[in-house]
């Protein structure tokens, strides 16, 4: 119940400062409805918090430079995606956004167990899944153990 009071509280900051909800409605018990908040600034809860829940908060931007501004303005950086029908576009736009993972026309929650899965500022550290993960979460060691007496080159 804690999270979806924190969930609500976000939606209902929003909607205050002038947002508009699209889809969705009140939770019952841990039960949420799948949301759409548009019209959501920098200025919102919203905007700055990981909500955890069924939301999705939709912010408006002037052109693409815009866009990178907003998508970069968050403390947190786990997933990001672009679309577009131009993939130069879309990964120079990739390129500019400060999250562990972008996609270009996918969404941002894919997961491929060969690929490492972190996030930059306070998504997180380290990475996990394949190569990476394995990196991550491993200290290398070397130890030895003799069997039976040592042969000394010298």
């Amino acid at each position: 119940m804690k999270t979806v009071a924190h969930v609500e509280a976000l939606v209902a900051d929003a909607l205050d400062a002038g947002a508009v909800r699209i889809n969705g409605g009140e939770a019952k018990g841990v039960l949420m409805p799948a949301t759409v908040i548009d019209r959501v600034t920098p200025k919102m809860k919203l905007f700055r918090d990981e909500s955890f829940g069924p939301v999705v908060a939709i912010v408006r931007a002037r052109n693409e430079a815009h866009a990178i501004e907003l998508a970069n303005d968050t403390e947190y950086g786990l997933s990001a995606a672009v679309f577009t029908r131009d993939a130069g576009r879309g990964l120079r736009v990739a390129h500019q956004i400060r999250s562990g993972i972008c996609h270009i026309n996918g969404p941002t929650v894919h997961d491929e167990a060969q690929m490492p899965f972190g996030g930059l500022k306070g998504s997180g550290y380290g990475r996990f899944g394949g190569k990476a993960g394995i990196d991550s979460f491993t200290e290398l060691r070397w130890i030895t153990i003799e069997t039976g007496p040592g042969h000394y080159p010298i």
